[in-house]
């Protein structure tokens, strides 16, 4: 009779992603996160086929907890409320889960990246979102404005790349209305 596994997929997927959030890409060895969970390098391989599985099943699992995050907070059926809920959610999480997050955009090799189809389905909550407001003609071009600017602010101010001075939250917040009034028109002068 075979010896009772001491372990799991999931603990070993998430050993690796807590290895990755303290100390990096380069950090995630097979044999930190086999001594992690407990267990010896070799009986590792029972439960992960490789370090690129294991990085693809970080991504992945950084993925759906993004997604879960973000269909969390759009939920009042207000456009523009549920569009801000979901940007704050964004950076709440992207700050949380920096070198996670920094999986899905990294130039990897494609059997280390997450699922595309995976990560194109972060984003129909926004585009739907962004449909209710400013139309489905014009719900992609603004989703994409809106998760660019997202994208770039959270990513300087992770780098410290924002040292300007000023309150980052509020700058977030008034980053956040003028991307929204921006596509909606509401920025735009009157036409002549």
């Amino acid at each position: 009779m075979p010896a009772p596994s001491r372990t799991s997929h999931d603990a070993i997927v998430a050993a690796a992603r807590q290895i990755l959030e303290e100390d990096g890409f380069d950090a995630v060895a097979m044999s930190r996160v086999a001594e992690r969970v407990g267990i010896r390098g070799p009986s590792l391989y029972k439960h992960v086929r490789d370090r690129s599985a294991l990085i693809r099943a970080i991504a992945e699992g950084v993925t759906a907890d993004l997604a879960a995050t973000l269909s969390a907070a759009d939920a009042t059926g207000d456009p523009r409320a549920d569009l801000t809920a979901v940007a704050h959610a964004y950076r709440t999480f992207v700050r949380a889960n920096p070198n996670g997050y920094g999986l899905l955009f990294a130039n990897l090799a494609p059997d280390l990246q997450p699922d595309p189809a995976h990560l194109a389905q972060l984003a129909l909550p926004l585009i739907e979102a962004m449909g209710t407001l400013v139309g489905s003609e014009d719900a992609l071009s603004a989703a994409r404005t809106m998760v660019s600017w997202a994208h770039g602010f959270v990513s300087m101010e992770l780098a410290g790349a924002l040292r300007l001075g000023g309150d980052l939250d509020v700058a977030y917040a008034d980053g956040i209305e003028s991307i929204l009034d921006g596509v909606t028109g509401r920025g735009r002068p009157p036409s002549a």
